[in-house]
């Protein structure tokens, strides 16, 4: 079964070694040595794109920092990064001092995805550590580049999430970042301004996945009166953001649900009515497309709120499948998404780090023979599509006849 990741680009893509195989050689030892020559090249590749990273030409470091995105992002490489971390560290680092705009949002999120190969173990506590001080320089300078500050705010989140060993960076991680989609002008619960990008949304997403693994006691002192910062970015102009603040409402019910803290608030019955407007908005100035994303998950929302009730959702991947059953396990599937893309697929099913978290066990490990054996033919793929597609057009024509009728 296809993953759903795409092939690797021309860049690590190696032809097929020159030459016929030996006579005496077995198939599947020249295929093995294959696979190795092709792993030896694509790694040569790898090293090349690394030394790049220090070119002086900002065009060459683009198309290196680019190619390392995709690699990273579709490929495990942990035991291949390990023993070159700290010059790949040290290279990231010149990138988001010296670079412009879009050279600095590729380089903070390569440190995102290095950190997500090296896992939470010493080797990836060391590349946050080291990189925290500029994240946080970066993502808190007003003058910075909004894609370099937006990538940072999500490097600093991730990068938290996954190696943060100690209590006080976590919090002062929280701090920045809420500094960044709720200025102190609007964290008492007045009034946030309108206007709202890419970054506020990083950041409140990157605020919202470190809230999962906040110990009791500080998720005390935002249900108190933390989380009354949130319905004010309700009214904002940028539905993504929107969308966002309700999940996060939502994430801090669930939180108070599980600690059985009572979240009742002279202000719950306001949010709950500003939650059904959302929920039921139809207003003719926002897009079509936008105001039925809003209505469907503001619905789910509100459910939840009133009844404590998490619509699950279940993602597949190979022969495997996830159920995500709450608004913590949502956020952090949503999070590692938002970096990996299309390779959010291959990581959970090979990722040591992103199974451990997801409670997936160790990787399986599939013979040749299973894997075909599950492989689906594109005769039959044809044959499902178009039987499909052939009852959606008939349970669409019933429906648009009824509305003919009614005219």
């Amino acid at each position: 079964v296809s993953s759903g990741v795409p092939a690797v680009s021309a860049l690590l893509r190696c032809p097929p070694p020159v030459g016929l195989p030996s006579q005496g050689a077995t198939p599947a030892g020249s295929e093995a040595a294959g696979e190795q020559a092709q792993e030896e090249e694509a790694e040569d590749r790898l090293k090349e794109h690394m030394d790049n990273l220090l070119d002086k030409s900002a065009k060459t470091r683009l198309a290196a920092l680019q190619s390392l995105r995709l690699a990273f992002s579709s490929r495990t490489l942990s035991e291949f990064l390990l023993a070159r971390r700290l010059t790949l560290t040290d290279s990231l680092e010149k990138c988001l001092k010296k670079g412009k705009g879009e050279e600095q949002a590729l380089a903070g999120t390569v440190l995102t995805l290095l950190c997500l190969q090296m896992g939470s173990g010493p080797e990836g506590e060391e590349v946050f550590r080291s990189m925290k001080p500029l994240l946080v320089s970066i993502l808190t300078d007003s003058m910075a580049s909004p894609g370099a500050r937006q990538s940072c705010a999500t490097a600093l989140g991730m990068c938290c999430y996954i190696a943060a060993a100690d209590l006080e960076d976590l919090v002062s991680c929280l701090s920045c970042l809420e500094s960044v989609f709720s200025p102190p002008s609007t964290s008492e619960g007045g009034s946030a301004p309108s206007q709202h990008g890419p970054l506020h949304c990083s950041a409140l997403q990157s605020w919202s996945l470190l809230l999962t693994i906040c110990p009791h006691t500080h998720i005390k002192s935002i249900l108190d009166n933390g989380w009354l910062r949130l319905p004010p970015l309700l009214t904002s102009s940028s539905v993504a953001l929107r969308i966002l603040a309700g999940e996060t409402i939502a994430l801090v019910f669930e939180l108070a649900q599980d600690m059985e803290e009572d979240l009742c608030h002279q202000d719950t019955s306001i949010l709950c009515a500003q939650l059904k407007v959302l929920a039921t908005e139809s207003n003719k100035y926002r897009a079509k497309t936008d105001r039925r994303k809003q209505r469907s998950i503001f619905r789910d929302i509100l459910h939840f709120i009133e009844s404590g009730e998490y619509q699950d959702d279940t993602i597949r991947f190979g022969l495997e499948c996830m159920y995500l059953d709450s608004w913590a396990c949502q956020r952090t599937y949503q999070a590692f998404k938002e970096v990996l893309g299309s390779g959010i697929c291959h990581h959970l099913q090979n990722n040591e780090l992103l199974r451990e978290i997801f409670g997936l066990g160790p990787p399986l490990v599939l013979d040749a023979a299973t894997l075909k054996a599950s492989k689906v033919s594109r005769l039959e793929k044809h044959l499902y599509n178009s039987a499909a597609f052939k009852a959606r057009t008939k349970a669409r024509s019933r429906v648009r006849d009824k509305r003919a009728d009614v005219l």
